[in-house]
């Protein structure tokens, strides 16, 4: 069975009435996680961008307190997982620039963290992609909040 484009789901939506496209919205939560997270996010939280961006902040702060420093192996876990967190969130929000704050708050937790990170290759590789990521995503950003990202960039390198 092949999968229908966008455009014909699109065209179809719109010729069903109202109750029988919530009562689709919702099967589709139902059964997927992220399909509940995304309509969760839409719903609820993408109105307000910026009390989102705050709320995954915090949640990343608990995550780096409960961050394991000596075992590196454990903390590279921990960090991967923060991250694929970040990415998650990130494919919620339309825009870039909330990706980008969230990708420069982890760099700067990560700095604080008191985790000898150069010291370990695989630690340092994943902060360096990270870097990596922040210098191509800093380029599609508006021109006026581009150079304070440059400079935040400047500072965890």
């Amino acid at each position: 069975m092949k999968a229908a484009s966008i455009n014909e789901l699109k065209q179809e939506l719109l010729t069903l009435p109202p109750k029988k496209v919530l009562e689709l919205c919702l099967r589709l939560a139902r059964f997927k996680k992220e399909n509940k997270d995304l309509l969760s996010y839409l719903l609820f939280e993408a109105h307000d961008e910026h009390s989102y961006v705050e709320s995954i902040k915090k949640e990343m702060d608990e995550q780096f307190v409960e961050l394991p420093k000596g075992n590196w192996y454990l903390a590279k876990k921990a960090l991967r997982k923060i991250l694929k967190a970040i990415n998650k969130y990130s494919k919620h929000t339309s825009t870039k620039e909330s990706e980008v704050e969230m990708l420069i708050h982890f760099c700067q937790n990560v700095k604080k963290s008191g985790l000898r990170f150069r010291s370990y290759k695989v630690l340092s590789s994943l902060y360096d992609q990270q870097l990596k990521k922040l210098n191509t995503l800093v380029e599609q950003v508006h021109e006026d909040l581009r150079f304070d990202y440059k400079r935040q960039l400047e500072q965890l390198e």
